[in-house]
């Protein structure tokens, strides 16, 4: 059979069309949300995390966040040179948003907190520690991996 160049054309231009198609129909169907809702404010924020980080990086005693062997809890160890330290801890899973939630700081005597992450989907989560001792604010942000 053989085909003129009409024909040629025409079968060109349907497999073109067919196949942008296909990609318009893809490319609705895929979640290209944000990372945050609030993108823009938050990289507003910048140098105010930046501070908090420069904080932080100047105390004596490191925040430690620990996930245990099992992966049904979090630790972390605020620093014991802080009296008292207030603020909360964001539990951010990049590849899900609806995942994420936040936990107030609350530490038991020995600067230590515990969340219990039984309930969570495993994988890569990163921690996001904002926090205060009253007088200057600190902020510390770790991946750990359930």
């Amino acid at each position: 059979m053989k085909i003129n160049w009409g024909s040629g054309i025409a079968i060109f231009y349907s497999l073109f069309v067919i196949t942008m198609v296909y990609a318009v129909v893809r490319s609705t169907q895929f979640d290209n949300s944000l990372v945050s809702d609030q993108y823009y404010a938050e990289d507003l924020k910048y140098q105010e995390r930046f501070d908090k980080l420069s904080n932080a990086q100047l105390l004596k005693e490191d925040l430690k966040i620990e996930a245990s062997e099992s992966g049904s809890q979090v630790e972390l160890f605020f620093p014991s040179e802080l009296a008292s330290v207030h603020g909360e801890i964001y539990f951010f899973c990049p590849s899900d948003q609806t995942r994420d939630f936040k936990v107030n700081i609350a530490p038991n005597l020995n600067h230590r907190q515990v969340i219990s992450t039984s309930g969570l989907k495993t994988g890569l989560w990163r921690v996001k520690v904002d926090w205060s001792d009253g007088t200057k604010a600190y902020y510390k942000e770790e991946v750990i991996h359930l």
